[in-house]
């Protein structure tokens, strides 16, 4: 049964992907704060979750619908952005990712169209020009999501290195930030496999705070090291 599933996936996820990036590029035109490319990305990610046999449980009771967020969530496996899509819905967003996902036939050019961000980590130059889009986003009403880790966490036991750009961002945007964290990706899809398994991943919201009533920009060390150790404590008490 659970070969059979990995099979439907391999076969109509890749095809559901080019659709969707298909619609998104059509959609480009209504502009980069359109609320009808995230629903369809958010329904994107559900059907992928269905296809392949995950559910998610998500409580996000401390989080209020009507207040845009910088989400800064652990990151652990690539299926945390369709876990996240999912749960995220009602909150019209905006990815900060990896430039290499932005060189994916299709699926790159959609996510640009509709307003995604491509972050260099190895350039500053334009590291700090993304950075700059998406205070432009946060100031146009959207919410950003950002994997403070820059990368997926090498084990389970800890969270990765935090990056100092995530902490930059989130005191230019202006906006809360809501700590996200996800247990149970790494299991679905662990570093290094092609094809998820089914499980359950949970994803919990912790209590969003204002960084700039606690540190300026020239306290992101600081920030860094505080967020980084307020995070892992919470994963620390939730990861299986």
């Amino acid at each position: 049964m659970v070969h059979a599933r990995k099979i439907l996936f391999l076969i109509t996820f890749p095809v559901l992907t080019a659709i969707v990036s298909c619609l998104c590029w059509l959609m480009a035109p209504l502009g980069t704060n359109a609320r009808p490319a995230h629903a369809i990305q958010c329904a994107w990610a559900r059907l992928g979750l269905l296809l392949a046999g995950v559910r998610v449980q998500a409580d996000l009771s401390r989080l209020d619908p009507s207040s845009n967020y910088v989400f800064m969530a652990n990151h652990q496996s690539h299926f945390d952005i369709l876990a996240l899509f999912a749960v995220l819905h009602r909150w019209n967003l905006r990815f900060v990712a990896k430039e290499e996902l932005f060189k994916i036939p299709l699926f790159g050019p959609a996510m640009r169209r509709t307003g995604h961000i491509a972050i260099l980590r190895e350039n500053s130059r334009k590291a700090m020009r993304s950075i700059d889009e998406a205070v432009d986003a946060a100031k146009r009403g959207l919410s950003i999501l950002i994997f403070p880790e820059g990368t997926r966490a090498r084990t389970s036991e800890h969270l990765g290195d935090f990056k100092i750009g995530g902490m930059i961002m989130a005191l230019k945007c202006g906006l809360p930030v809501a700590p996200l964290i996800i247990t149970g990706t790494r299991a679905v899809l662990p570093r290094g496999a092609t094809l998820p398994s089914p499980g359950v991943v949970r994803v919990e919201a912790l209590e969003p705070f204002q960084p700039a009533e606690r540190f300026t920009l020239k306290q992101r060390e600081h920030f860094k090291d505080w967020f980084k150790g307020h995070m892992d404590q919470a994963y620390q008490e939730r990861r299986p």
